[in-house]
């Protein structure tokens, strides 16, 4: 290769680091920006949820189980 060709990959290499480097400082101030404007749920408001997660979770549970009871009970009466 030639020496300017060198030259010219050296600084593209410095350009194209330079920008890659502008790009992640304005990745992290934009999002930096966002995560101020998130609203975090309360203490209470978390609790609240996770007791309405539990007691969903454990009403599907129980629907499931009577559905499985049931097909069983089914079964049994065709065999």
């Amino acid at each position: 290769m030639k020496k300017k060709d060198l030259k010219k990959k050296t600084e593209k290499e410095k350009n194209d680091k330079k920008v890659n480097k502008e790009k992640k400082e304005k990745f992290t101030v934009g999002l930096k920006s966002e995560i101020k404007k998130v609203v975090w749920p309360s203490k209470k408001e978390v609790l609240k949820y996770t007791v309405a997660t539990l007691i969903f979770c454990i009403v599907i549970m129980i629907f499931f189980q009577l559905l499985d009871l049931g097909l069983s009970v089914i079964k049994g009466a065709i065999n």
